[in-house]
């Protein structure tokens, strides 16, 4: 069963008076996200991870050993992303619930410093890439980076929040200011009732 392209859980314009335009989405979710869905489908295509998860063939086919992954893992694992990034934005008002934020402050002792951890992360990610909030298997949250698809599901950790800090991702709307892409970002586009969903 092949994958397919979700519909963006929002209008392409919805996000646009908080920083992200609809030429941004229809960039990023029309062309780039369904070169991932394509390729993914065409390279699984009569192997053995025909008909597995998103998931299964994240898992069965990332390398930690290697500099650079395979384009099964690259593809599949760069749609799972972006499936999770459309959802973890939003249009709404986007208010914190109060055990995230309590979690994010026992964490890293408040939500400003999570935000700056976060924010250097994604910063600090040479060339393409993600910015990760995760939590690990034994509940602690923590700040990562990863390069190029590589996920959380590589390490055994669960995606509570994810930004794409690939150019194709803010350079329309923000050229090459990858910083104020990322404030922006948490400041205006996370939809926070998601993140607190998936603890």
């Amino acid at each position: 069963m092949a994958f397919e392209l979700p519909d963006l859980p929002y209008a392409h314009d919805a996000l646009a008076a908080k920083g992200m335009s609809a030429e941004t989405l229809e960039y990023h979710h029309d062309l780039h996200h369904k070169a991932y869905v394509d390729n993914g489908n065409k390279l699984i295509a009569g192997t053995e991870w025909d008909g597995k998860s998103l998931e299964e063939i994240i898992v069965g086919t990332y390398d930690k050993s290697a500099v650079a992954q395979n384009g099964i893992f690259n593809n599949i694992s760069q749609l799972w992303n972006h499936n999770q990034f459309w959802e973890m934005m939003g249009p709404g008002d986007n208010a914190m619930p109060g055990e995230l934020e309590k979690a994010l402050t026992e964490s890293f002792g408040s939500v400003d410093e999570f935000k700056s951890q976060f924010s250097a992360a994604g910063a600090g990610q040479f060339g393409s890439g993600w910015a990760w909030l995760v939590k690990n298997a034994d509940g602690s949250l923590a700040v990562t980076k990863t390069e190029n698809g590589v996920n959380p599901l590589c390490f055994n950790q669960t995606a509570l929040l994810g930004c794409d800090v690939w150019e194709h991702s803010y350079y329309i709307d923000f050229r090459n200011k990858r910083p104020a892409y990322l404030s922006n970002f948490l400041d205006n586009l996370v939809n926070w009732e998601n993140v607190a969903s998936r603890m």
